[in-house]
């Protein structure tokens, strides 16, 4: 008895005052730190609302976090040439009326690198505020699942921030996934977003490039808005799917190059109203419900060696007919067995232009509800109907179709995208922290 006594007298002992937390407080140590030092933090929870106001590095390791006290910004970066490494951070401010925009990781300076965190539990997961040149890479940032989305803050929000990179980050659940404003200048590669209102969201934000991303299960893929020159390339819109969703958003946007991009299973693969002079090339439009959704106010788009193949509606033009060219230098796009074509001297155009007509634009211009039943019988019925009675609108005309020949054949590598998208979604359906 007396030896159980003394062992549990031991372990009494032993063991840390507060199970799990730093001994040490976080923000005198760096308030002690030389300029350019390197604080490495032990697998412990250290007390946030830091500020870094010196340019040094914080190392963590598996197991440390900081943590706020729900009051204000977790860590605050005012000094330039700071790096964060290898910690999670959580439990900032959830107040959305707040004119702060709160943020796990507040950034107002330049040249910085946040890699390998995990951020939970705050309004905004990363703020950049008028913070140029940082970079951003291997953040994992997850929304709070508290309430509704719109009623959070975005993942990474970018405001009037120009230069910076942001690499290889996943982020889900949070209101937009990541939402730039007058931001120009900046580098979006290798990024996950899911579950989000918009995944990729931009006002006034010019110049900027974004490739090799994967946007899944959003209300909205990517939303470009009074935006201009922008690079969309190599990306891929999967599963966003819902009342009014879309795979790509095109909003007052002009100038822009979107170019082998792959569009799979969307409610409307791109949606275009009152853009201009946009250049869409390459991209793989596939078993959505509305291929392409333009509007009338949308001018001087050419769309060019597109692959638009089994979409419900391969695209609708409404609010009158505006002026888009189907082809350029006489290369049309891939339509699939929409159009069966003729090719007799094998050049892979169509002998014939392909003409698309529909009497379905008045009811989706009318009624919104028209979206969710686009693939029922009684719609096919009422398409075939109003050819009978020559109804229909025409809807595009491309002069070059290019023949089923000479497509890349992608139909079995769009759905194995479609199934590493899902796969991507399973694995941060997992809490991040």
């Amino acid at each position: 008895m007396k030896k159980i006594l003394g062992l549990l007298l031991l372990l009494v002992l032993l063991a840390p005052t507060r199970p799990g937390a730093a001994q040490e407080d976080l923000q005198a140590l760096i308030n002690a730190a030389d300029e350019g030092a390197t604080i490495q933090l032990e697998a412990a929870t250290y007390h946030g609302n830091i500020v870094i106001d010196k340019q040094l590095v914080l190392l963590g390791k598996e197991g440390t976090i900081i943590e706020g006290d729900g009051t204000g910004n977790v860590i605050s970066v005012t000094a330039e040439g700071v790096t964060l490494d290898g910690f999670a951070v959580k439990n900032s401010s959830m107040d959305r009326n707040s004119p702060e925009e709160y943020a796990g990781i507040k950034v107002y300076s330049n040249g910085n690198t946040l890699k390998n965190l995990e951020i939970s539990d705050s309004f905004h997961g990363i703020y950049l505020s008028k913070a140029h040149e940082n970079t951003i890479d291997h953040v994992a940032v997850l929304g709070s699942g508290k309430e509704e989305i719109a009623g959070q803050g975005n993942g990474l929000h970018i405001y009037y921030s120009n230069g910076n990179t942001l690499s290889n980050n996943e982020i889900e659940g949070t209101r937009d996934g990541m939402f730039f404003d007058y931001a120009n200048d900046n580098v979006m590669h290798r990024n996950s977003i899911s579950k989000t209102r918009y995944g990729l969201h931009f006002m006034y934000s010019n110049q900027n490039e974004f490739k090799n991303n994967i946007f899944t299960f959003n209300t909205g893929g990517a939303a470009i808005m009074h935006s201009s020159g922008l690079k969309l390339e190599d990306n891929q819109f999967v599963f966003n799917y819902g009342h009014r969703s879309f795979g790509l958003l095109l909003l007052s946007a002009n100038d822009n190059h979107i170019e082998n991009n792959t569009f799979y299973m969307n409610q409307r693969g791109l949606y275009i109203d009152q853009a201009t002079r946009n250049l869409i090339t390459r991209n793989k439009i596939h078993q959505n419900q509305i291929g392409i959704e333009l509007w009338a106010s949308s001018n001087d788009q050419v769309f060019t060696g597109n692959e638009i193949s089994d979409n419900t509606l391969p695209a609708v033009t409404l609010g009158g007919t505006g002026r888009n060219s189907w082809s350029q230098d006489g290369t049309g796009n891939m339509w699939g067995s929409t159009f069966p074509l003729h090719d007799l001297d094998q050049d892979g155009i169509g002998d014939s232009k392909a003409v698309y007509q529909s009497a379905l634009f008045q009811q989706i211009e009318e009624q919104e509800l028209t979206y969710l039943f686009l693939k029922s019988p009684a719609i096919t019925i009422y398409e075939k109907m109003n050819e009978l009675f020559g109804n229909g609108k025409i809807m595009f005309e491309d002069d070059h179709p290019l023949s089923a020949g000479k497509g890349s054949g992608w139909f079995w590598p769009g759905l194995l995208i479609g199934a590493a998208a899902l796969l991507i979604s399973k694995i941060l359906k997992t809490r991040i922290l």
